[in-house]
């Protein structure tokens, strides 16, 4: 099935990562152009190193989303190279968990500026050439979390102002042919997560609790943001996805 996507130009916020990368190769497979940007340079290189053998036309560039400065660099970068930025995936977040009482402020403002605040430098950086040329694809990583996990009150509300970003998004830039989505992933077996000492039990309860009875793959949340990020999703916008397999 052809995505439409085909030399149209994906910045990957986080996509050094596991679930960034996996978002850039399904990306990559339907040989659109991919920008890597990560804070972490030497995760970039061995990104873009993958990328390249799997024969991507790929640009890393390194970037603290939350700042204006570095996001609006990296853009421009991306521009330069590839003429513009078709799709944003908002990818860039991570947990600091602890319950509320033990919360560390930083770690709880760490959560939310990644999360929030790159979420809108990169996409208020991107929205101009986007309106210009009267396309865009916005999909901004949620979580099930959104709904509220005990001692993540940082990453839930985190993900939860993700959604209403999205929400908001999509109401102000339909009119120029751009669509916003969230993508809220259920519990995902990443390499970080198969070294929990908890990972068999998270696993059995995943069968015993997910209609689809397993956990799920950074290639299903992938193969949903390239369907959203495609031509055929063109009259969905401000929605939410989950992909948890069906658990609530």
């Amino acid at each position: 099935m052809d995505l439409g996507i085909k030399d149209r130009t994906a910045f990957i916020t986080g996509g050094a990562g596991t679930l960034g990368l996996a978002v850039a190769q399904r990306l990559a497979r339907e040989q659109a152009r991919i920008v890597i940007c990560d804070a972490n340079e030497e995760a970039i290189a061995r990104a873009v190193g993958i990328l390249e053998g799997e024969g991507a036309h790929v640009l890393g560039c390194r970037a603290d989303v939350t700042s204006r400065d570095e996001v609006g660099a990296a853009v421009a970068r991306a521009q330069e190279r590839f003429g513009g930025v078709d799709i944003l995936v908002n990818n860039a977040g991570f947990a600091r968990d602890a319950y509320l009482t033990r919360m560390k402020e930083e770690d709880w403002q760490a959560v939310l500026d990644v999360t929030l605040q790159g979420a809108f430098h990169c996409s208020r950086a991107v929205l101009p050439g986007m309106m210009q040329n009267r396309f865009g694809r916005i999909v901004n990583i949620a979580s099930r979390a959104h709904r509220g996990n005990p001692g993540q009150t940082n990453y839930s509300a985190a993900k939860a102002g993700l959604i209403g970003f999205t929400r908001s998004l999509a109401l102000e830039s339909g009119k120029f042919g751009i669509t916003a989505n969230a993508v809220a992933p259920g519990v995902i077996s990443t390499p970080r997560m198969r070294q929990r000492a908890d990972y068999e039990t998270l696993t059995e309860r995943a069968r015993q609790n997910t209609p689809v009875a397993r956990l799920g793959d950074p290639e299903d949340v992938a193969a949903t943001v390239a369907f959203l990020a495609s031509t055929l999703a063109g009259f969905i916008t401000g929605e939410t996805v989950h992909v948890t397999g069906g658990r609530s």
